[in-house]
C-alpha cells in the first residue's frame, strides 16, 4: 500500500508537471505539423464520430464532417485522438491534443479549467422508454423511475435536480439503450443527436415527450491558447453563414429550428465567470460509494471463500470427471481478464436469459474470479500438510472427511490465512472495475465527482485515502497472522 500511495502521488504530480510541459499556444504547433489534432471517443460515439461498418479504417460522423470543414478552412489536415470520453478534459489539459470535441457540453465548471470556442450545436434532452411503456409520457413522469443517462452532463444534472429519480450512469449511450430494451431501467434521458440515432431506428424502443432543456456543444481549448481559438471561433462562423454548417446537419438528419440560434453567439465570446465547486460537498457522497465497496468486497470475498474451497476438494479428492472440471474453471477464470468476465455475466447473460442486476452481477464476478485464486492457495495449504498426518488419523478409523475437517484443514489454515487476507485487500482495489456495469462504488462515485467539478487531483487524494482506510487494517492483521505463523513453526 506504500508503494501504491507513493505511485498514486507520482502520478498525480507527473500530469500537473506535463500540463506545464505542455503550455504554450497550440496554434503554433498547428502550424508546424499542419495537423489540427481533437480529441474524441469512437467507441459509442455515433452519430457524433464513430467507426464506419462498410469500411473500418474510416470514422464518420457529423463532428467528423465538422472537424474536415474547419481544417479545410484553416488549411490544416483534421486529426482525431482517441480517448475515453470522461478523460477528454484531463487529456486536453496534459497536452494530448489541442482541442476537445467530441458533444463536449459547455459548463461553468469546465468553464473554470479550460475554454471554448463558439457554440457549433444547440442540443436537448430527450426521453426515450420501451414501446410497451406507457408509464412515462413527459419529464415530470420519470419520478420514482430508474432513469440511465451518462455523467457529467447537462441531462444528468437536470434529473438530479428533478428529485426522486434512480439515475443509473453509464459509460456510453450503447449501454444505457442496451439496458433499458432489458428492462433493467425505466427509462433513458440523453442529448437529442443520441436518442434520434440509437433510440430513433429501434422498433423496441420510443422517444417520448417533447425535448426538455437546453445546452450548447463546442470544441474545448486550453486557456493558453487564445489564437487557436480565433481561429475556430472565425472558421465556424463562415460555416454558419455560408450554410455548410446546415448541411452537415441536414446529412445526419440532425438540423432543428434550435439551430438558428447559433448566430446570436458568434458575436460573443463563449467565456463567462466559472463557479467555484467546492469539493467538501462531495464527501458524503465518496462515503456512501465505500459502503458500496466494503459491501461488496465482503460479499464477494465470501463468495470467493466458498466457491474455492469446493474447487480445491474438487481438485484434490474428486473424482476423474471432478477433477477435470474443476482445473478447467480454475485455468479458464484465471486466463481471462476480470473486466471480460464482468462483461459477460452483466451484458452477455441476459441473451440467454440470464438477466442479473448491476450489483449481483458485480458479486458474482468478483467472486468467482477471486474463488480460482483462492482455490490454489487452499490446495497449496492443504498438501503442505506432511501425508502422514492423514495416514494417521485413517489409522486410527477416521474418514477421508474427518481427517480433512479435524486433522489437514486446522494445520494447513497457518499457510491458508495470510496470502487469502493478500487476496482480500487486493479484491478491495478490484471492486472499482465494476464502476463498467453501473454499479457505484467508491471510484465510480471519484470519477462522477471529478468530472464534474475537474477536482481530480484533491478528490483524487481523499478517495485513495479511503481505500488507505479500509485495506491497511487487513494489511496489519495479515503480516500478524504471518509473523505468528512464523512463530508457531519455530516452536
Amino acid at each position: 500500500m506504500k508503494f501504491s500511495a507513493f505511485r498514486f502521488f507520482f502520478l498525480s504530480l507527473l500530469t500537473l508537471v506535463a500540463g506545464f510541459a505542455h503550455a504554450g499556444e497550440a496554434w503554433d504547433r498547428v502550424m508546424k505539423t499542419g495537423e489540427l489534432r481533437y480529441g474524441t471517443d469512437p467507441a459509442g460515439g455515433a452519430p457524433y464520430l464513430f467507426q464506419d461498418k462498410h469500411n473500418p479504417d474510416r470514422m464518420i460522423g457529423f463532428e467528423v464532417d465538422l472537424m474536415e470543414a474547419i481544417g479545410k478552412r484553416l488549411g490544416v489536415t483534421a486529426k482525431p485522438v482517441a480517448i475515453d470520453w470522461d478523460q477528454l478534459v484531463p487529456a486536453l489539459m496534459r497536452g494530448d491534443f489541442d482541442i476537445a470535441l467530441n458533444g463536449l457540453e459547455v459548463t461553468d465548471e469546465r468553464k473554470g479549467m479550460i475554454s471554448f470556442s463558439h457554440p457549433y450545436y444547440i442540443f436537448s434532452q430527450q426521453i426515450t422508454v420501451r414501446q410497451d411503456d406507457a408509464r412515462v409520457k413527459k419529464f415530470e413522469d420519470l419520478r420514482g423511475r430508474r432513469v440511465g443517462t451518462m455523467a457529467a452532463t447537462l441531462a444528468k444534472d437536470m434529473l438530479e435536480e428533478h428529485g426522486q429519480i434512480k439515475i443509473v450512469t453509464y459509460p456510453g449511450p450503447i449501454e444505457i439503450y442496451g439496458d433499458l430494451e432489458l428492462g433493467r431501467i425505466d427509462a433513458a434521458f440523453l442529448d437529442t443527436p443520441m436518442a434520434a440515432f440509437y433510440a430513433g431506428p429501434k422498433p423496441s424502443l420510443k422517444n417520448v415527450g417533447e425535448p426538455v432543456g437546453e445546452g450548447l456543444y463546442a470544441a474545448g481549448l486550453r486557456k493558453d491558447s487564445p489564437i487557436l481559438r480565433d481561429k475556430l471561433n472565425a472558421a465556424l462562423k463562415k460555416l454558419y453563414s455560408l450554410g455548410e454548417l446546415k448541411k452537415i446537419y441536414d446529412k445526419w438528419d440532425l438540423w432543428t429550428q434550435n439551430q438558428e440560434k447559433l448566430s446570436g453567439f458568434f458575436n460573443d465570446s463563449a467565456q463567462t465567470g466559472a463557479a467555484e465547486v467546492s469539493i467538501l460537498k462531495f464527501i458524503p457522497l465518496l462515503l456512501q460509494g465505500a459502503s458500496v465497496t466494503i459491501a461488496i468486497s465482503v460479499l464477494a470475498m465470501a463468495l470467493a471463500v466458498g466457491a474455492g474451497f469446493a474447487l480445491c476438494v474438487a481438485k484434490l479428492y474428486g473424482n476423474k470427471f471432478l477433477r477435470f472440471l474443476s482445473h478447467a474453471a480454475v485455468e479458464i477464470i484465471r486466463g481471462t481478464p476480470l473486466l471480460l468476465q464482468l462483461y459477460v455475466i452483466y451484458y452477455g447473460l441476459p441473451t440467454l436469459g440470464i438477466k442479473l442486476n448491476a450489483f449481483v452481477a458485480a458479486v458474482l464476478g468478483i467472486g468467482l474470479n477471486y474463488a480460482a485464486c483462492e482455490s490454489e492457495i487452499y490446495r497449496a495449504g492443504i498438501l503442505s500438510v506432511p501425508k502422514g498426518q492423514d495416514e494417521a488419523a485413517r489409522s486410527i478409523g477416521m474418514s477421508a472427511r474427518q481427517s480433512l475437517f479435524h486433522i489437514i484443514l486446522p494445520q494447513a489454515f497457518r499457510v491458508i490465512l495470510p496470502p487469502s487476507t493478500n487476496d482480500f485487500i487486493a479484491l478491495f482495489k478490484d471492486t472499482s472495475l465494476v464502476s463498467v456495469i453501473t454499479v457505484v462504488e467508491l471510484t465510480k462515485v471519484y470519477n462522477q465527482a471529478a468530472l464534474s467539478s475537474l477536482h481530480f487531483l484533491e478528490l483524487g487524494f481523499i478517495t485513495a485515502a479511503l481505500y488507505f482506510a479500509m485495506s491497511y487494517p487487513l494489511a496489519i492483521w495479515s503480516r500478524r497472522l504471518e509473523a505468528n505463523r512464523q512463530h508457531a513453526i519455530i516452536y
